[in-house]
C-alpha cells in the first residue's frame, strides 16, 4: 500500500476546500469498502484520504422529505434495507442492498459510496434506477440535483466534478400504484459480484421499466410503454419479442464472469423473471 496523507473535517465546507486543494489527487472515504481495497492492489493511489465518517453537518439517516425518501451520504446499506420507510416504497432496492457483500460489508457500505464507485455491475444502482432516484450534489459555489440516469458516465466514472460531493439520494415515493423487483446472477451463491442484474417497475399505467447492470458500461434504463408487458391477455412470443427487444439495447463483453453471448441470452431470462415478480407486487398493490 502507498503512503497517503489522511484527514477528518468536521464539515461539508472544510472537506470541499481540501477536495478543491488537492483535486484528482483525493479520495473520499465513507465506509472504504471499496477504497480500502483499491488501497492495497495499489488501484488508488491518492496523495490524501478524507474520512467524511465525523462530517457533522453531512446526513446520515433516512428521512421523508416531501414527496421523496431522502437517504443521507453517510446512510449504510443495512439501515436502507431495514428502514420500514423504504421497505414499504421501495421493496427493489431493499432486495438489491441485502445482495451486497457480506452483513459486515452492509454494515460499513453507504448507499451513496456504492454509486460512486460506479461499477456497471452496482446492485443496488438498477433499483434506483427504475425507481427514479436523485442525486444531491453540493459544491462550494452551489448545490445541484442530478437524476440518477445522467449520473454515470462508465466504469468508475461519474458527472462529479473536483470539488463536489454527494450529500444525499432522493427516492420520489411512487404517485400510483406499482410494482418492482430486482434479480441478479453470480456465478456462485454468497458473495460475488454480479454477472447480471436487473430491476424492473410496472405502474398502474401498464409502463414498464428495467434498469440494467454489467451488460454494458454503465448501469441503464429502458422502457415500454406500450403497456404488453402489463397486459394479462399478452402471449408468451408477444412479451418475449418486447423483452427481446429492450434487452437488445445491451452490450455486454466477455470477461471472467461470463462471455459476451451469455449475458445476452441471460438478460431476456431475469428480465421475464423479474417482470413476474414486479407483476405479482403490482396486483396487490391495487
Amino acid at each position: 500500500m502507498n503512503t497517503f496523507q489522511y484527514a477528518r473535517p468536521e464539515t461539508v465546507a472544510d472537506t470541499l476546500a481540501l477536495l478543491n486543494e488537492y483535486g484528482a489527487e483525493a479520495k473520499l472515504l465513507t465506509g472504504g469498502t471499496d477504497l480500502v481495497v483499491g488501497l492495497r492492489t495499489g488501484k488508488f493511489k491518492p496523495r490524501l484520504v478524507i474520512d467524511l465518517k465525523r462530517v457533522a453537518d453531512l446526513p446520515a439517516g433516512i428521512s421523508l422529505a416531501g414527496e421523496a425518501l431522502q437517504i443521507g451520504a453517510l446512510a449504510v446499506l443495512s439501515d436502507v434495507s431495514a428502514d420500514e420507510r423504504i421497505r414499504r416504497y421501495c421493496p427493489a432496492l431493499v432486495e438489491a442492498a441485502q445482495t451486497v457483500g457480506s452483513v459486515q460489508i452492509r454494515n460499513r457500505a453507504t448507499l451513496a459510496g456504492n454509486i460512486c464507485n460506479a461499477s456497471p455491475a452496482a446492485d443496488t444502482a438498477p433499483a434506483l434506477l427504475v425507481y427514479g432516484a436523485r442525486v444531491n450534489l453540493m459544491a462550494p459555489a452551489q448545490s445541484r440535483q442530478v437524476p440518477l440516469s445522467e449520473f454515470f458516465v462508465g466504469p468508475g466514472q461519474t458527472v462529479l466534478q473536483q470539488a463536489e460531493i454527494v450529500t444525499s439520494l432522493e427516492v420520489p415515493l411512487p404517485r400510483q400504484p406499482v410494482g418492482a423487483s430486482f434479480v441478479r446472477l453470480t456465478r456462485r451463491r454468497g458473495v460475488d459480484l454480479a454477472t447480471i442484474n436487473v430491476a424492473c417497475l410496472v405502474n398502474a399505467a401498464g409502463v414498464t421499466q428495467f434498469a440494467y447492470g454489467a451488460v454494458g458500461p454503465r448501469p441503464f434504463l429502458v422502457v415500454d410503454d406500450s403497456g404488453c408487458l402489463a397486459d394479462p391477455t399478452a402471449d408468451d412470443r408477444q412479451i418475449d419479442q418486447v423483452i427481446k427487444q429492450l434487452a437488445a439495447q445491451a452490450s455486454p463483453i466477455s470477461d471472467v464472469r461470463a462471455s459476451r453471448e451469455y449475458r445476452q441470452a441471460m438478460l431476456a431470462v431475469l428480465s421475464r423473471r423479474a417482470l413476474r415478480a414486479a407483476l405479482a407486487r403490482l396486483s396487490t398493490n391495487f
